[in-house]
Order: C-alpha cells, then structure tokens, then sequence
C-alpha cells in the first residue's frame, strides 16, 4: 500500500534574537555619560563605535526539526508524542502547509483538516454557519457536498443557538467543538489533531475520540494525533512517533513508543528531587526527595503489588506553628489521585534541623500508570510556606493483574480495596441454580 504521508529529511530552522541591553544606571553614571558624550560621537562618526546605550543584537540559529522521515498509511491512527519543545508542533504545521520546511521533502495525498490551536482556519467576524461554508470550500468541496452534511456538523458539535452568531464571541470549549466537527465531518483524507482537544470537556473529548476511531476504521481515513495523555494515546493509535530535540527517537507499535517516551522522562527526574538554592532559604523548605521500594532502595519503577514510599526531607530554618507537609498524587492525565497531610513536628532546638518524613503507599493501590508528586509546606488556609511542583515522578507496572490484558484502557485511578458481599437473594434462587 502506498504512503499518504511521506517526510524525507525534514528540517526546520529558525533564526532567534537576542537583545542585550544597558544594565541600570545611576545618576553618577548618567552625569558621567554627559561628560564623555562629545569624545565618544566622534569616535562613532571616525572609528565606528558603538554606544554604550545602545541595544546590542544578536543572532542564534535554532532547528525545531532536523531530519525527520518517516511514512503513513491509508487509515493508520498515528500518535506523535514528545515534551514540550520536542518539534511537533511545528511538524503537523509543515504537514498542513501552514509553514514551508527549511529542506526536505513532504508528499501528501489528499486533502488535510487541521486542528493545531483554538482559532486556527476560522474568520472570527464570520458567523458559525459561514464558517463551516468556508471552511468547506478551502478543502475544495461544493457547496451542495456540505450542506448534505451541515446538520450532522452542528448536531455533533452542540452550537445550535449560536450558529448565526460570530465565532469572535464562542468560548473556546464551543470554538473547538465547531472546529473539530467540521474537521471530521467535511471528509477529509487527512485529518491532524494537536493538543487542542484539551480545551473541550471529558464528555467532548470521548466523543471526538470516538469519531476519530470511527474515521479511520470505517472510512479508511489517516489520522495524526498529538496529545501528552499517554492513556488517550494507547486507545486510540496504533503507531506512534517520539519526538526528542528535533528528531525521531523512536518509532513503532504505541506500546513500546510510551514506554521509550516514559523512560527517557523517567532519566530526567530518577535520581529524585532536590531544591536549588533560592528554595533552601524559605522557613521550613523542601530540601530532597526520592521514591524508594520495599528494600529501601531509591527507585522510579515499581509493581503494582509492591508499595511506594515517597520519601522527603525539609529543612526547618525558621519554625512555623502548625505546619504541615503535604503530598499530591497526580497522574499522567494530570487527575489528582490523592492528597496526603502530615503534622510536622516542632524543632527539638533552637538552631537549624532537617525533619525526614517517608509516605508509603500500600500495594496494590495503585494502577499500572506514571504519577508526579508535588511536595510543599503549608500552614492550613493561611499559607504555603515552600513547593516543588512535579517534584518527582515515577512509574507503577503492571505485574499481572486481571486488567492487564486490557491495559491502555482507563478503568479508574486506582485499584479499589473494596470488600464485596455477592450471594443469592433466596434460598429458591439458590435452588434454582443449583439444580
């Protein structure tokens, strides 16, 4: 099957400015400046000096891309993945002929609907009902091939009463809800989603995902997804991309893509947090902290029958009366899992004291997924005294649980500790199937 999408050495550069301007200056050396001001115009005027006043301007050349190839397919659901600078952006604007490539080479084939940015394609003086028209037109269909499929458009994106107003007045749950039910019902070939879809509501959300699986599996369309929810991309894309620095660190099956994508954020916070300088100095600051298993043992990858201790240690330079410690769970979708508070105890002396405190998190608790933890101090509604945000992070794998089978499937933030009661209702229902 021939490719949709081919990229060959794919590059983009840009050039970024630097100013560097005057530090401040007192009156000394303002009435210094007056003095010398004579002797220095004509060294500019004979000698071409520059002023010291003057904004200095330089140049550095940053490449977002730098030889990306790769090919997609009729009807592959493809997931681009990478942190924040990692170039996909500015990969799915090159593959929507919003920006040109420095050099390289794309081959497309077909048309391409694009949700890069809430706004993105729509005039906001139009009207909804005007948008979706013109909207249709740049992607060269007729007039009467969308009005076939106008009510289906505005039925899935749930803006009805708000059709005949201008879209400069949506809110951006409503812009994105337009914006992507256009996309996805004005067929399309291509159709790339960027991070955008995080706008909408969780119910929004599910439905486009919904629509997008229904695209490629049905209507043997290609789509390109970018998204940083791990758990979104596990359903719904077969391949993925990671993008670090500018060029491919991995592709293939989603599963292992995550994993190459978990690891190398795994390599920037596994040796456990510690505060730079600035933070020591607060009353009570938190100074480190690390996650260890069972044999005490400083890790990031544990199984999900195994705890987690979270261990921290704060520095007490000033006391605070009733100050607390606290710690937030949240995972890769950024839902907070718990919250967890403990009472930090009063310094035995006047002088400097470091408290150590360890949170151990009970196997089998929590579910097969990467967590980040943020730390801080605080005094109960009156003050937070120090916080590392997203602190830590780290990973719980599934060691074989009954869910493992369906794993990428979001059944919940944790594994419930319930205590069930199943019986029959009667002693007839007992007979009944028995018998």
């Amino acid at each position: 099957m021939s490719a949709i999408i081919k990229t060959t050495n794919l590059s983009k550069r840009y050039w970024l400015r630097h100013e560097s301007r005057p530090r401040y200056r007192a009156l000394r050396d303002e009435l210094t400046e007056l003095a010398v001001a004579p002797f220095r115009a004509l060294a500019r005027t004979f000698g071409g000096g520059a002023s010291s006043r003057e904004v200095r301007t330089s140049t550095e050349e940053f490449w977002a891309l730098k030889d990306i190839s790769f090919e997609v397919h009729p009807g592959e659901v493809v997931g681009i993945i990478g942190s924040n600078g990692a170039g996909k952006s500015t990969l799915l604007k090159i593959l929507s002929r919003i920006t040109e490539p420095t050099r390289g080479r794309v081959e497309i084939e077909g048309r391409v609907a694009s949700l890069l940015e809430v706004g993105t394609g729509f005039h906001p003086e139009l009207t909804g009902r005007e948008n979706i028209f013109l909207n249709g037109a740049i992607l060269g269909m007729t007039r009467s091939e969308i009005r076939a499929r106008f009510d289906e458009i505005v039925a899935f994106a749930e803006v009805e009463k708000f059709l005949d107003s201008p879209v400069k007045r949506y809110s951006s749950g409503m812009y994105v809800r337009l914006a992507f039910a256009v996309a996805a019902h004005l067929e399309p070939e291509i159709l790339v989603v960027d991070e955008v879809l995080a706008v909408g509501d969780a119910q929004f959300q599910k439905k486009c995902l919904g629509k997008m699986r229904a695209v490629s599996a049905n209507e043997g369309r290609t789509v390109l997804f970018v998204s940083h929810q791990m758990g979104t991309i596990r359903q719904l894309c077969t391949r993925c991309i990671l993008l670090v620095s500018g060029g491919i660190a991995a592709m293939g099956p989603t599963g292992d893509v995550i994993d190459a994508y978990m690891n190398l954020s795994m390599g920037a916070k596994g040796g456990g947090f510690t505060a730079n300088s600035s933070a020591k100095n607060k009353d009570i600051a938190v100074e480190r902290a690390w996650t260890s298993n069972r044999a005490s043992e400083a890790t990031s990858y544990f199984v999900h029958t195994e705890p987690v201790t979270i261990n921290v240690s704060c520095r007490v330079n000033t006391w605070v009366p009733n100050a607390e410690l606290r710690l937030v769970v949240e995972d890769s979708r950024g839902r907070r899992v718990f919250t967890s508070d403990a009472l930090l105890p009063k310094p035995r002396r006047d002088k400097q004291e470091v408290i150590e405190a360890q949170a151990r998190v009970p196997e089998t608790f929590l579910r097969p997924e990467t967590y980040l933890v943020t730390i801080c101090t605080f005094v109960s509604n009156q003050v937070v005294i120090d916080a590392a945000r997203d602190a830590l992070s780290f990973v719980v794998q599934d060691g074989g649980s009954k869910y493992a089978a369906s794993e990428g499937t979001d059944y919940g933030c944790v594994f419930a500790p319930c205590e069930w009661t199943v019986s029959y209702a009667d002693n007839a229902t007992k007979t009944d199937a028995a018998s």
